[in-house]
């Protein structure tokens, strides 16, 4: 059985039928992103072992196709399982061993950049500091204790529990959080007595799209309930409160945007639906933000950020450029000149990738072993030749 299971593994069939159903992969996956979206197939279908179909109006699910996560690990492991079987080491399979080693690197490295890098942004306006990045895709629900001026205590709640529409407790928070609705994509409206509300709107699959959520959750203590509130990453972000802010105008009383609080045994909590923030044990202060133009015209020319980096704890303070194709690497991340927003906020992209390395050193490896494999060939041809 040891032996029969060995020959599956190593047999080059098996590498045809994994190449096969990667093309497969990809093309279903390439139809299915006009109605999921970019992000949702990469989860479902690529970021996954089995590709699931569930039927209309019904609870279960049909696996359909193997993910990305199962094509991609029983290559690797036919692709290590037949060179072990077939090649032995010696200086004539000297180049073979150093492509499949790039090869090998290439897949691991892949699977090691999916499962830990991480993308988010920091938006800064001139003059301002901040010591977080948020994400373009997650949100989470914080409960913020601001009872100490000078410090906040935050139990942040992420996404996909607060979808579950169920009680969420932690052992940081004296009550429990019930969430009674939750919109993945919502929208902002004026009701008729003119206090502002949130709509669900169809989820959002375009690229240059976002879905915003809305969610209305209650207090559940043992002094009774408190709520419901209803937050929203409407309410929470500047940029989108600023849109609402020009859709209603004078209608919308002035602190639409704040916040919802209440007290709770002499302690007073704060409500926000915001997107996930990675704190950073470093301070970034943007300076000045260049939108340069070409001369004329208003085609751009160079966005640029000059910014404070201060880091107490490895005592720096120093001054720094960011532009196209010129980014800042600090701690582990790097910083780039994302966008921005008028002629003073700079969005800085902010991209965590321990795995950056490989596909350089992979590619790097499979060359020098196809040139190793190709000048061993010629100079043994070229020998034969003059003999």
């Amino acid at each position: 059985m040891a032996t029969k299971v060995l020959n599956i593994l190593t047999s080059l069939r098996l590498t045809v039928i994994c190449l096969a159903c990667a093309l497969g992969l990809v093309f279903i996956g390439t139809l299915a992103q006009v109605h999921l979206g970019l992000y949702t197939v990469q989860h479902d279908y690529f970021g996954s072992f089995l590709v699931w179909w569930k039927p209309e109006g019904s609870k279960f699910k049909i696996p359909v196709w193997p993910g990305g996560y199962l094509i991609g690990t029983v290559l690797l492991a036919n692709l290590i399982a037949a060179h072990l079987k077939r090649f032995e080491l010696s200086k004539k399979k000297f180049g073979i061993f150093v492509i499949h080693g790039g090869l090998i690197l290439l897949l691991v490295g892949q699977l090691f950049t999916q499962l830990f890098q991480v993308e988010s942004f920091m938006t800064i306006a001139e003059g301002t500091s901040k010591n977080y990045s948020e994400s373009g895709q997650s949100s989470e629900l914080a409960v913020i204790d601001k009872t100490d001026a000078e410090t906040d205590l935050v139990v942040a709640i992420p996404q996909r529990l607060v979808a579950h529409k169920q009680e969420i407790s932690d052992r940081n928070l004296p009550f429990k959080v019930k969430v009674q609705s939750f919109w993945e994509n919502s929208n902002p409206a004026l009701a008729s007595d003119g206090h502002l509300k949130f709509e669900p709107e169809k989820f959002a699959t375009a690229m240059d799209s976002r879905n915003i959520p809305t969610a209305k959750v209650e207090i559940l203590t043992d002094e009774g309930a408190k709520g419901p509130f209803e937050v929203s990453n409407w309410l929470s972000e500047d940029r989108l409160a600023a849109r609402i802010q020009e859709s209603f105008q004078s209608r919308l009383r002035p602190n639409f945007a704040d916040a919802p609080q209440f007290t709770y045994k002499g302690r007073t909590y704060e409500l926000a639906l915001r997107p996930v923030r990675y704190y950073k044990p470093f301070t970034i202060k943007l300076n000045e933000f260049r939108h340069d133009r070409y001369a004329g015209t208003d085609i751009p020319k160079n966005y640029s950020s000059t910014i404070q980096l201060i880091n107490p704890d490895k005592k720096e303070d120093r001054e720094l450029r960011i532009f196209m194709n010129n980014p800042l690497r600090y701690e582990g991340e790097t910083f780039y000149q994302g966008s921005f927003i008028g002629e003073t906020i700079s969005i800085l992209q902010v991209v965590r990738n321990p795995g950056w390395l490989t596909p350089y050193v992979a590619c790097l490896m499979v060359g020098a072993g196809l040139l190793v494999q190709f000048l061993s060939h010629l100079v043994k041809f070229s020998r034969k030749r003059a003999a």
